[in-house]
């Protein structure tokens, strides 16, 4: 008997689909997206002055020992933390020219200018930070009907 029960239950006994119906007539589906969107920016404008050296002899009646400018160096300076460099002129004794009178027993009339300009510097630091916050809500509904 037993061996019958087991050879029942290993047979394959035919299944039949039955149609699936839904239950229901109408329906709608919502969704709802929500996007937040947050930007953080800095923006740093510096602004300069005179950049450059300028730097000029003029005379008449005198002469110099070699080159009319002292070599350059680099000047530096700190302003509100940042550190920013300029090119300028080494004006230690050892550096400049020399100019001597032309014909210093004449008695001849001479003239001698020397000016000097050094780098600008920093005229104006503007910082500017800003956020931007945006919120965006998107809702979508759909209706369907059988």
């Amino acid at each position: 008997m037993r061996k019958l029960l087991l050879i029942f239950l290993f047979c394959g006994l035919p299944s039949y689909a039955q149609p699936v119906t839904p239950n229901f007539t109408t329906g709608t589906m919502s969704s709802t997206t929500n996007t937040t969107t947050s930007i953080s920016e800095t923006i740093t404008s510096t602004d300069y002055f005179g950049n450059s050296y300028e730097y000029s002899v003029t005379g008449t009646g005198i002469s110099t020992d070699g080159g009319v400018a002292p070599n350059t160096t680099n000047v530096s300076a700190t302003v509100n933390g940042q550190q920013y460099t300029y090119t300028g002129l080494d004006l230690s004794t050892g550096n400049k020219p020399v100019f001597t009178l032309t014909n210093p027993t004449s008695g001849a009339a001479f003239q001698y200018s020397e000016s000097y300009r050094g780098p600008g510097g920093v005229s104006n630091i503007t910082t500017i930070t800003r956020s931007i916050e945006s919120e965006s809500v998107v809702t979508s509904t759909s209706v369907f009907s059988q």
